[in-house]
């Protein structure tokens, strides 16, 4: 009898002009944490797709517990014992997250769902991850963290023998991080397999016993995790050695102010109040603060997203009125937004159109959009990104999220901004790929260009910014020089609670 929960044999799957995957292999054993690691584009996401069901390898073989499976959908992945948590959430956001969680096997009592027995299935489920949300509470009305809880629970509600979960800590916050790892280890008390994909190595070292990392389609090799350190990590996965994760700092911030913000405050009494703060021209001005901080909340109010009860915007030395996203472009301001899914990419349109859409009144000739132009634009703005796909013509929902993220870049800066707000800018990317981000975030500040960063991730604050603002429930708790800030004085001004 085989050691192995799982066994994915040679699987192989191209799509036009690309090969995602290259005769990879992969064996899980039962009651273990398998880390699947590589940068983005690496096939990690196409390799657990074939596994569930959403993309049908063109060769090779899928062995769960003994018995070859050819699995056609998803439906039938969950059938017979894998589920999957993926990376972006689309809950039915109307819906009570009951309905959520049973949707496709409500409880029924006779020919009518019976409600209330659902919602005592719901409360059992939660009581055993430990989740405090009352089942009839709309999805819509979640944080993302907590849509993450309840996409958990949903999972562990099939009693399934495999769970692949793809960055299921990208919205959680470090104690329900926590929480998800004692989740984990009581599935494994189970005999359940958990395939775990992250880009977060600490993360990987602390909660996995073996890792697979691919490279390019393929499978560079299996190792124990107690074997592995972060620097090997890091070379394996995109093949070279990367003693520096961050590019040099080769630009100096002006002195100027290019915009202030004063006396900021929201119409929701439980966001943010009298913030005041500066930009100046020419510098990285990371945000930083714990979930709950109003950080994306502030910038979106600075973007004409969220009206504020009171506030004032300077740029350039002048008042300037923004009342809607549209003034805010007029104003040469661009907001690359945290859910890059639900609120940046259009999936169903190509590289192409997701690129130039913010500008397309630009490539028009008497009321008609002249497409020699479109593409003219799209195909240098996404060259000087050296973003990677088969062509302008590809849906965008098809690259990786680093290139996803790339060709949002592109879209913006063909409106040539004076000011980036980045919210997030590479959660859920890979180390190669936050590099390439990173290295083009300093090219625009070398130019002039000025950036407003939120990062969750304390080296990328630490080590992207020239000054970090630390904000706590909706207030401003302090500025920092980045030369001298660290960790402990950020997390310090990050805890300074309302009494």
């Amino acid at each position: 009898m085989s050691d192995f929960l799982l066994e994915m044999n040679g699987i192989t799957k191209e799509f036009p002009g690309v090969k995602a995957l290259d005769n990879v292999t992969l064996k899980v054993r039962p009651g273990s944490v398998h880390a699947l690691m590589g940068e983005n584009g690496a096939g990690k996401s196409t390799l657990m797709k074939c596994l569930f069901g959403i993309y049908h390898e063109d060769a090779g073989d899928i062995i769960i517990d003994g018995k070859q499976e050819k699995i056609m959908s998803s439906k039938q992945a969950l059938d017979i014992g894998i589920s999957m948590i993926h990376q972006e959430l689309h809950p039915i956001r109307f819906r009570p997250v009951m309905e959520n969680i049973w949707l496709g096997r409500f409880p029924k009592k006779g020919l009518a769902i019976d409600h209330r027995e659902m919602a005592k299935k719901t409360v059992e489920l939660f009581k055993d991850v430990d989740l405090d949300i009352h089942p009839e509470t709309l999805a819509g009305d979640l944080s993302p963290s907590n849509l993450q809880l309840v996409e958990i629970a949903k999972a562990v509600s099939y009693n399934s023998k495999i769970i692949i979960m793809d960055e299921p800590t990208s919205s959680l916050t470090e104690n329900e991080t926590k929480h998800l790892f004692e989740i984990i280890k009581r599935l494994q008390a189970k005999g359940c397999a958990i395939i775990y994909i992250s880009h977060k190595m600490e993360e990987i070292l602390k909660i996995s016993d073996e890792v697979t990392i691919m490279r390019d389609g393929k499978k560079i090799g299996t190792w124990f995790s107690k074997d592995l350190t972060t620097d090997m990590i890091i070379s394996k996965m995109v093949g070279r050695d990367m003693t520096n994760l961050f590019p040099e700092k080769k630009y100096v911030p002006q002195t100027d102010n290019i915009l202030e913000i004063k006396d900021f405050t929201s119409t929701d009494t439980k966001s943010f109040k009298n913030i005041n703060f500066e930009l100046k021209r020419g510098e990285v001005l990371g945000i930083g603060g714990l979930v709950g901080a109003q950080r994306t909340e502030l910038v979106e109010a600075i973007f004409g997203l969220r009206s504020i009860e009171k506030g004032e915007l300077i740029k350039d030395g002048e008042p300037i009125n923004i009342q809607s996203p549209q003034d805010a472009i007029a104003h040469k301001l661009a907001l690359l937004t945290e859910e890059r899914r639900a609120t940046g990419i259009f999936g169903i349109l190509s590289v192409l159109d997701n690129t130039v859409i913010v500008n397309q009144k630009k490539y028009t000739s008497k009321g008609v959009l002249v497409e020699s132009k479109r593409y003219q634009s799209a195909e240098q703005s996404n060259k000087e990104l050296r973003t990677k796909t088969p062509g302008l013509d590809e849906l965008i929902q098809n690259l990786s999220g680093g290139n996803q993220q790339k060709v949002l870049l592109a879209r913006w800066l063909l409106t040539d901004p004076d000011i980036l707000i980045l919210d997030e800018p590479t959660r859920g990317i890979d180390v190669g790929a936050k590099f390439e981000i990173y290295t083009i975030m300093q090219q625009l500040v070398s130019q002039g260009k000025s950036i407003i960063m939120i990062s969750s991730e304390m080296p990328e604050l630490l080590g992207m910014s020239d000054r970090i603002m630390v904000m706590a429930e909706g207030r401003l708790k302090g500025i920092l020089d980045a030369k001298e800030a660290d960790s402990i004085a950020v997390m310090n001004l990050a805890t300074q609670f309302e009494a």
